[in-house]
């Protein structure tokens, strides 16, 4: 691969409903989408940043300013690219910043793929084609509510439901989806929002069966997670604190979680994300993949990756009518009635971009291209 255009795409999509978690409530999305090009032939990535740094460090306008001056520069510096790992040992000398790495690695992916007539998970060495989907409900003001979206879920297929939490929203709440609905596959999500002072709150979760509970603690944590863990029986699941596979390798060590969250963009990219994959499956780990609301090329990108073989829990990968009037691809991603979403065979993402929607949502562009 020859890349010689690089164009950074701003946009800003309103969210069918908002969207609360224990950061905050989120109505609307801004985010960037990469486009890298050998040729005529182009390749798309997204950068699931947010608007304010609260999940992690990262914003749209910091990720803007690292991909431009820095990022699509050491890109350049390479006359051919033979394999996209090639990218994720470039970027290597920016520290952190994980997410901007992500959207141009994850183009030179899709790239990659399409030269070589591959899928993208066929690319990666994935091997699913059809995968489950689970499905994740923000921050309700009442159990009445709580239960009405878990019900209308469960009625389409969805094969795991993920409760976000926060103090004062969390034990009552998961009791009355577990007591109305029985033994469905149900997780809570905490986002970092509590300490080991609510230790017995854990232990009374663990009477509700979960398959776990994601991030409890501090985001950047693995020593007071192996703390909780070793006190509960539900499996710790960590997301925030997981930023390679030198951080994975950490907590299993520690025994700081049973099971992984693997987000492309928490992670630098699809190469570090494989990484990470292998060695938990090394260790009996499973891993499953966690959604940043991405639109249909992101979408794409976690569909990929979870068809690797330790992707064993249904993840946030629901199809684009779950938060969008309206996707950036063609065709829209679809669940069947099953739970599952099949994956396209065409080569890279699998979809096709619908230029006038990129166009209608595009609030700003920026074009590079190699001297």
């Amino acid at each position: 691969m020859r890349i010689d255009k690089v164009v950074i795409r701003r946009l800003k999509m309103d969210l069918k409903f908002p969207f609360q978690t224990s950061f905050g409530t989120q109505t609307d999305r801004e985010f960037l989408i990469t486009e890298v090009y050998d040729g005529n032939h182009v390749g798309y990535g997204e950068c699931v940043v947010n608007s304010n740094p609260f999940y992690n460090e990262e914003t749209v306008e910091t990720a803007s300013h690292i991909l431009k001056d820095f990022l699509v520069p050491f890109l350049f510096q390479k006359e051919e690219i033979a394999h996209p790992d090639e990218v994720n040992e470039l970027f290597k000398q920016v520290r952190r910043n994980n997410m901007a790495k992500s959207a141009l690695e994850g183009a030179v992916w899709d790239l990659y793929a399409k030269k070589q007539g591959k899928t993208l998970a066929e690319a990666i060495g994935g091997a699913k084609q059809s995968i489950p989907v689970g499905v994740s409900i923000g921050i309700q003001e009442t159990k009445e509510a709580l239960i009405e979206k878990v019900g209308n879920y469960l009625d389409q297929g969805f094969q795991k439901i993920k409760i976000k939490i926060k103090p004062g929203k969390d034990i009552e709440m998961l009791k009355a989806v577990r007591y109305t609905f029985g033994d469905i596959p149900m997780m809570a999500d905490a986002n970092s929002a509590y300490t080991l002072n609510d230790i017995e709150l854990f232990k009374e979760i663990d009477s509700l069966g979960l398959i776990m509970v994601e991030q409890p603690l501090a985001h950047d944590d693995i020593i007071d997670h192996a703390k909780l863990q070793a006190a509960i029986k539900t499996p710790v699941c960590l997301d925030e604190s997981i930023h390679s596979a030198e951080d994975a390798r950490k907590a299993i060590e520690l025994g700081s979680c049973k099971i992984i969250n693997i987000k492309i963009g928490r992670v630098g990219g699809i190469s570090e994300a494989i990484k990470i994959h292998d060695l938990c499956k090394e260790h009996d780990i499973p891993v499953w993949c966690g959604g940043m609301l991405e639109s249909g090329i992101g979408r794409a990108h976690n569909l990929a990756i979870t068809s690797l073989d330790n992707f064993t829990i249904p993840g946030d990968t629901a199809p684009s009518a779950r938060y969008w009037n309206e996707d950036v691809i063609e065709p829209e991603i679809v669940m069947d009635a099953g739970g599952n979403i099949q994956l396209s065979k065409a080569p890279g993402i699998g979809y096709k971009i619908n230029r006038k929607a990129l166009e209608k949502y595009t609030i700003g562009t920026a074009m590079f291209t190699k001297n």
